[in-house]
């Protein structure tokens, strides 16, 4: 039987279960609305290690021990690992899985890559695949500024339009039969390029493909955006927030009521200078395992939109003077297993 709905999205019937998550994020983060929220704030930006990169590493994978632990589960009982970072050939993802020795599946899905791995590991349980495994991805500031801009010690001017890269890790545990929060159903998105190169405008290169998949998941399912308590996409930041709110307007769509952004959530954009907000793959990912998570257990949000979104652009496709395509998957994870 397909579980096939509409163009883009795929029913998880069995709705597989969330046993566990873990949120992890650095000093600037703690600074913010939700510092208290999440399970562990490393200590400063090498976190014990001898690199940036060392420390991003050995951040997801404390994301990983922590979630199983949390979970009451051995790491031994994990099935596969879905996981992958910024980094080129996600080193991050990769080292880590060295070290947790899980069975790895490595994705690259750049910011979008949480809801990659969630979309992925829900059907993967769903199907009878895997009884457990995990989701996981993480950013680290430094890291990002290194490969994507410009070396910290070069001390550059950033743009109006920068976002700030969270250092942060999110970590879930799906189970075919387990407690919830629940994955309902993941619509998977398509490529999006309106042309925008400037790799300091990510919200405007990313902001096309969120509208596209939210409309393709209100479309699938006959929904609408009032269905969901909450509607989060991963890191668009206040200029792409702008844009999706415009967008959906100008075809008689309010979104206002229900609509935020997790590049606005984890900082305070009016006294951390983050300029237009958040990104990279740890925002959303520490804000839905830090947070949003604990409250749908609580029942304080009972369905909730999860659509983070990844610009897949690399430094040597910016030095062609190439456009920066967009992605974004949506999972609809829900507090009952309906």
């Amino acid at each position: 039987m397909s579980k096939r709905i509409g163009a883009q999205t795929t029913a998880l019937p069995s709705c597989p279960g969330l046993i566990g998550w873990a949120g992890i994020a650095g000093q600037k983060e703690k600074e913010g609305p939700y510092g208290a929220k999440f399970d562990w704030i490393i200590p400063d930006e090498l976190n014990g290690e001898q690199s940036f990169e060392g420390a991003e590493r050995a951040m997801l994978e404390q994301a990983v021990v922590l979630c199983a632990e949390k979970a009451g589960t051995r790491l031994n009982e994990i099935q596969m690992l879905l996981a992958g970072d910024l980094l080129n050939q996600i080193i991050s993802a990769g080292f880590a899985a060295r070290n947790l020795g899980i069975p790895f599946y490595g994705l690259y899905g750049a910011c979008s890559t949480m809801s990659e791995s969630l979309s992925v590991g829900g059907m993967l349980a769903d199907g009878g695949f895997a009884d457990r495994l995990i989701c996981a991805t993480c950013s680290h500031f430094c890291t990002a500024e290194r490969q994507y801009r410009a070396p910290l010690e070069l001390g550059n001017q950033r743009t109006p339009t920068a976002q700030w890269t969270v250092t942060g890790s999110g970590c879930c545990i799906v189970a075919s039969n387990g407690r919830g929060p629940y994955l309902n159903c993941a619509t998977i998105g398509r490529i999006e390029d309106y042309g925008i190169k400037d790799a300091n405008n990510m919200g405007a290169a990313m902001a096309p493909a969120a509208i596209d998949t939210m409309q393709a998941h209100f479309r699938d399912l006959r929904r609408v955006p009032s269905d969901y308590d909450l509607i989060v996409t991963g890191d668009l930041g206040m200029l792409g927030k702008t844009i999706v709110l415009d967008q959906f307007r100008r075809i008689g769509v309010d979104l206002s009521s229900v609509y935020n952004d997790c590049g606005l959530l984890i900082f305070d954009t009016k006294k951390q200078d983050v300029h237009a907000g958040g990104s990279g793959c740890g925002c959303g990912a520490s804000v839905l395992c830090g947070y949003l998570l604990d409250k749908l257990e609580k029942r304080e949000l009972r369905r909730l939109l999860f659509c983070a979104t990844g610009a897949l652009l690399s430094p040597t496709s910016s030095w062609q003077g190439e456009s920066i395509p967009g992605v974004c998957h949506a999972v609809a994870i829900t507090a009952e297993g309906v």
